[in-house]
């Protein structure tokens, strides 16, 4: 098992940790200047001016769509890809987006490059690919447990050369921003099939008669600016073109999309944790209390090594992953998987904890990252399954091999 960059992909690190020096961490003020601006103007999930400015610095510097294999020159693996992501952790609101590799475009665009037939690819994946549009994922619902994709109500029926769509999503993350004009959807064709066949996926745009964005939700107040959004869908037409793959084949490609996004994810949940970590050690080292630098106080450096230690092992299990991804598919890591996916977030939630207590009250305001880390952290918890489902995954699989599940 090797963890070593390859070549290119060293030299990709390198380049992107030039990017977030010279241009990305400088621009973190602009934007929040800009969200500010847009915001009054009535304008809150509209993008602000300085991300497109860094998409085209980030193409000219070749660092554009790097999380998908197959894709370009830039032949990277998904274990190569991981170091990537973690660094564009340290700035979720700008890195991920400036070298097109934002969520949840990245899984959307994997689905597409799979499954997509030469017309959709056209139609959706080559301006994804391109950054000129934002695209949304409908899976999660209101009226049913979500945690068990098998509970999806959505009805899509069939009706001569089209699908009808009933039914209500929410928490359909980018759906707010006016760039978004496509959403993935799953729903069921066939209620009464085998549990893992009634969900198909479709190409629905946002712009068709009977979508209405209802509201876009806050996440423990918190607006994101690309909004996680409420929408109904009544008796929405599309094409039967619009169907991704086959009928009955939903849930399927839902696993295989979720594979290696749970590595992008989870190594922004660490590049996040490492950040809060240097702001808590330089927090540490400046403030005075008691006559000493809190360094110098013990139970600061527990903290500060708890968190060191905590972050070496789930980067070491998620690189693990990403390796068994790349040597036997996301099937052959599908314990891995769902263990990084408690791991990671719930480190890295601990980790911006103890950088928030270090930094009393300025921990919870606006003047650091850390609270808006917390609340996007948090939500990790709950996003692409809640814990409990994967713990489940994890004690089904080690059970297996006694026969018990």
């Amino acid at each position: 098992m090797d963890f070593e960059l390859s070549p290119r992909a060293q030299d990709y690190l390198t380049r992107l940790q030039d990017f977030m020096d010279s241009h990305i961490y400088p621009a973190e003020a602009v934007y929040a200047r800009q969200r500010l601006e847009l915001r009054a103007a009535g304008q809150e999930h509209t993008v602000p001016p300085v991300v497109e400015d860094l998409k085209i610095e980030a193409r000219k510097r070749g660092l554009w769509n790097l999380f998908l294999p197959g894709e370009g020159d830039h032949g990277l693996s998904v274990t190569d890809y991981a170091s990537l992501a973690e660094i564009t952790g340290r700035s979720p609101n700008l890195a991920p987006e400036a070298i097109n590799c934002a969520a949840p475009d990245t899984g959307n665009m994997e689905v597409l490059h799979l499954f997509g037939t030469p017309e959709q690819k056209k139609q959706w994946l080559e301006p994804l690919l391109n950054g000129e549009i934002r695209s949304a994922f409908g899976m999660t619902e209101p009226d049913v447990a979500s945690s068990d994709a098998t509970n999806i109500a959505t009805r899509i029926e069939r009706d001569g050369d089209h699908y009808l769509i009933n039914g209500r999503k929410w928490w359909i993350s980018g759906s707010a921003d006016p760039r978004c004009k496509v959403m993935i959807l799953m729903g069921k064709t066939d209620p009464d099939g085998h549990p893992y066949r009634q969900q198909s996926m479709v190409l629905v745009p946002l712009d068709a008669p009977g979508v209405e964005i209802v509201r876009p939700l806050p996440v423990f107040g918190y607006q994101d600016q690309h909004g996680h959004c409420e929408i109904t869908l009544t008796d929405v037409r599309v094409p039967v073109g619009n169907l991704i793959g086959e009928e009955g084949g939903g849930f399927a490609i839902a696993q295989a999309r979720l594979g290696p996004g749970r590595i992008h994810h989870c190594m922004r949940a660490i590049g996040m944790a490492e950040r809060a970590l240097e702001l808590m050690c330089r927090r540490a080292s400046e403030r005075i209390a008691f006559g000493k630098p809190l360094a110098a106080q013990g139970v600061v450096q527990q903290q500060i090594a708890e968190s060191r230690m905590a972050i070496e092992q789930a980067r070491l299990l998620t690189l693990k992953t990403a390796w068994l991804i790349d040597k036997h598919g996301p099937k052959g890591a599908r314990k891995e998987v769902a263990a990084i996916k408690v791991i990671a977030p719930r480190v890295a939630l601990e980790v911006v904890d103890r950088a928030i207590q270090v930094h009393g009250g300025a921990g919870v305001s606006d003047d650091t990252p850390l609270a808006a880390m917390w609340a996007g952290l948090r939500t990790l918890r709950l996003a692409d399954g809640p814990d409990e489902v994967h713990v489940r995954s994890v004690a089904r699989a080690e059970l297996g091999a006694y026969g018990t599940k």
